[in-house]
């Protein structure tokens, strides 16, 4: 291939050799959707796919991860009601997922069969750019939130997939510190909010919301799509080029994630989280120290911080490690690293602390 040459409606931007992963990187911009797209060729025989899109939240009602979830429940090309459970059923695939972060939305699929693996990225590409979630509201009753009564006696609960996956999911106090810490790192940016969503929040969001949502967002322009392998890129480009991009117009999307200002000095939070009724408040408290680091565009940063926080925090001899246990006041500590957003921050983290 040559640079500045277009393919399938994809002009081929930069070209470069990585030798640390023997592969080829290619990187194009679709021209008339303004989708973007990574290739990594190589002789590995595991193919993979992925598309994501920026999905920055301004609620704590999930509005994001409901999508994730709603998108894979029918689509223009597959009007089964759950084709991702017929995908993992039926498909060859070695890997099969979707994942929402605080920014963004990941639709990541693999499989070593040439057929197979062209199934999977229709399938999800079908999903993403035309899902049956704006003909049929049920979806969103489905896996965000709706009203149950069990018998007229009962009283009306909340149910949902993804209301009760995040009942689940913060209900531990690990969870709920890893949301605090964030949230007070962050507090003017996109990062304050619960993405995943708050059951409390979460009924508060309508159709209205969840459809804008996706119709705003879920755009070849504000979409990054990737693909690894030995796979024939001219063929795989011609396939997503001719099922789907050429339909779209390129356009404007504002997805952009806020900067946090720093702070004046530092700030303290108190939170609260539930224990049973009869349990002793004796080691059951948190405490934890958060920085917020550098941006997340920095290779030598990047690498340098995770060497860091291994020497620090990750081993039985590591020295802060040692020194806060050799103390005794609390029975484990541990960091956070989380470096999959704008702003990398790290946590240090005091557990089962007895005051």
């Amino acid at each position: 291939m040559k640079m500045n040459e277009t393919y399938s409606g994809f002009k081929l931007e930069r070209l470069e050799h990585i030798a640390g992963i023997n592969s080829n990187a290619l990187i194009f911009s679709h021209e008339k959707s303004g989708a973007r797209l990574l290739k990594l060729e190589n002789s590995d025989d595991e193919m993979v796919f992925s598309i994501a899109f920026r999905t920055p939240v301004n609620d704590d009602t999930g509005v994001a991860h409901i999508l994730e979830h709603s998108v894979l429940c029918g689509s223009r090309k597959f009007d089964t009601k759950e084709p991702f459970v017929e995908l993992a059923k039926g498909s060859r695939n070695t890997f099969l997922n979707a994942m929402t972060y605080p920014d963004k939305t990941m639709y990541p699929v693999a499989s070593k069969n040439l057929k197979d693996f062209f199934n999977l990225i229709d399938v999800y590409l079908d999903a993403v750019f035309y899902p049956k979630i704006h003909e049929t509201p049920l979806i969103l009753m489905q896996e965000g939130w709706h009203y149950e009564l069990d018998d007229k006696d009962s009283p009306i609960v909340y149910k949902g997939v993804v209301y009760n996956e995040m009942k689940g999911a913060l209900s531990s106090p690990n969870s709920l510190l890893s949301r605090f810490n964030q949230s007070s790192l962050f507090p003017d940016t996109t990062y304050f909010y619960e993405s995943g969503g708050d059951p409390e929040h979460i009924p508060s969001l309508t159709y209205d919301d969840f459809t804008s949502f996706h119709k705003k967002y879920y755009h070849p322009s504000n979409s990054y799509i990737y693909l690894y392998g030995k796979g024939d890129t001219l063929k795989e480009l011609e396939f997503i080029n001719d099922g789907y991009l050429k339909d779209f117009a390129k356009t404007a999307v504002d997805s952009s994630v806020k900067p946090q200002n720093s702070f004046d000095k530092p700030v303290e939070r108190t939170e609260k989280y539930p224990i049973l009724e009869e349990e002793s408040h004796d080691k059951k408290h948190y405490f934890s120290m958060n920085y917020r680091l550098a941006d997340n565009d920095n290779a030598e940063e990047y690498h340098a911080l995770e060497m860091l926080d291994y020497m620090l925090f990750d081993t039985p001899a590591s020295p802060m490690k040692k020194a806060i246990l050799d103390a005794e006041f609390a029975e484990d500590v541990y960091s956070i690293l989380d470096k999959s957003i704008r702003h990398m921050f790290l946590s240090l983290i005091v557990k089962n602390v007895s005051i």
